[in-house]
């Protein structure tokens, strides 16, 4: 007869399953997997009639539990069983026996049916439809949405650059919803679930991490009913939702891009060329990030679709200093993996070769410090983005003011902005034209403007002369 005690003196076998018999209960076992495992489980084995033929089977009960007071609620096959448990069990199977049921076919029934109904629960978890989305997210134009890898991450998976999602398996970002919800099914996560989250995304990160959570778990759950049916938006109801940020108006005047411009010398390595081509361009961050030399040609730079904001080709004339700043980037380590394989990224501002640069915000940190390190006090709060609206002003701005007084189109165009009075509405859909010369022109007269601001102008730079503002 089995006891608490002998289960617990029975050790595995090195290589073989042992089986040991217990008087009280009829055909209970307790087996011991060899080792390295050892692991201790219940079972019951009968004989049963099949086809006139009698046959062995095996009933697996669960594994052994060893508690320090035994637990007073019913057992469950495929829990944790202490041998009181396992008893009740085994003679409940023999009970049925008695009564003529089929044990056998009704344990494989129910395995059956708890396989589907986990694999219904894992189909309709977030986990799984979070990556559904993403495949499937669309805009009313049929083209993937611009920031959808932003959204992504904000809903916790990682996409490599480039990729499609129909294609690749995203990370999993540690801590994010995808790991939080990955089991969790969709119909169960409600209003309070979502004020949970994002608040704690708002305490722990950001306002703006918060509010990219709120935005995307918004798209998302609009979605569901066209392809789920899900009737209820826990969107609907929530406290959480983040307060939409002023416009803002920050622009760095001349004294601070200077210091900015020599905090960028002493970064260096790959962030103090990536800044910048910022300020010389006026482009958004992830479009010069993801920059290749394919892409540069002749000295145009061709931005793809796929990183700009209104998925179109984007032609940016580079000026002679921003080429000189692309090419003192140091090159990127090459692996023997990369050589053996024939990979060969092309990308400029990178780390690894193999991905675009990221760490964005620590390497912002390390900035700033160099700012206020160089200009002996601290500096007034600025973003990356205000580089790209410093870039406008001082385009737009009247060389009385200490612009250059580009004609606004011109700027626009700069900028890859559609919705100008050149190129909005009737206008837009007769005007085709790139600026490209006119690009050229102002994009190298802010250059120039740009050295005589830092104090780095060389001795063979001759400044073009300035042109009358375009109506």
């Amino acid at each position: 007869m089995l006891t608490a005690a002998s289960i617990a003196k029975y050790k595995p076998h090195p290589t073989k399953r042992r089986e040991i018999s217990d008087s009280k209960a009829q055909g209970l076992y307790l087996v011991i997997q060899p080792k390295p495992s050892g692991r201790k489980s219940w079972a019951v084995r009968l004989r049963r009639v099949v086809n006139g033929k009698i046959k062995t089977a095996k009933i697996t009960l669960g594994r052994v539990d060893d508690p320090e007071v035994e637990p007073t609620d019913d057992p469950v096959q495929g829990a944790a069983l202490t041998l009181l448990q396992a008893r009740a069990l085994a003679n409940e199977i023999d009970r049925k026996r008695a009564r003529g049921i089929d044990v056998v076919a009704e344990t494989k029934a129910e395995k059956k049916r708890n396989r589907t109904a986990a694999a219904d629960r894992a189909a309709n978890s977030f986990g799984a439809i979070v990556r559904e989305f993403f495949v499937d997210y669309r805009t009313k134009r049929d083209t993937r949405p611009r920031r959808w890898r932003e959204d992504a991450g904000a809903l916790g998976l990682r996409y490599p650059p480039d990729s499609d999602p129909a294609k690749v398996t995203p990370e999993v970002i540690k801590g994010g919803l995808a790991e939080k919800w990955a089991d969790k099914p969709i119909a169960e996560i409600d209003k309070y679930a979502v004020d949970i989250e994002v608040d704690e995304a708002r305490k722990h990160g950001s306002t703006g991490r918060a509010r990219k959570m709120y935005s995307a778990l918004s798209v998302l759950f609009n979605w569901l009913p066209l392809k789920y049916g899900v009737d209820i938006n826990p969107m609907i109801g929530t406290k959480s939702k983040p307060r939409t940020p002023d416009r803002r108006k920050r622009t760095l005047d001349k004294a601070e891009i200077k210091l900015f411009w020599q905090a960028c010398d002493k970064i260096g390595g790959v962030f103090g060329p990536l800044y910048k081509t910022l300020l010389l361009t006026g482009c958004r961050l992830r479009e010069p990030a993801g920059m290749t030399r394919v892409e540069l040609g002749d000295g145009d730079w061709e931005v793809p679709p796929s990183r700009t904001k209104n998925n179109l080709l984007f032609l940016v004339p580079l000026p002679q200093q921003a080429l000189e700043i692309i090419n003192s980037v140091p090159a990127p380590p090459v692996t023997k993996n990369d050589e053996a394989s024939g990979h060969n990224f092309g990308l400029v501002f990178t780390t690894n070769g193999r991905s675009p640069v990221s760490g964005f915000s620590k390497m912002k940190e390390a900035l700033d410090a160099e700012m206020a390190k160089i200009a002996g006090q601290p500096i007034k709060p600025w973003r990356v983005h205000d580089l790209r609206r410093t870039f406008s002003t001082f385009l737009n701005e009247s060389p009385d003011d200490g612009g250059l007084g580009i004609a606004p189109h011109i700027v626009e165009a700069c900028l890859n902005h559609i919705s100008g009075e050149a190129k909005k509405g009737v206008a837009g859909t007769y005007n085709a034209a790139k600026y490209l010369s006119e690009k050229r022109v102002a994009l190298q007269r802010w250059a120039s403007h740009l050295r005589d601001m830092v104090g780095d102008k060389p001795t063979n730079v001759v400044d073009l002369p300035s042109k009358p503002r375009g109506r």
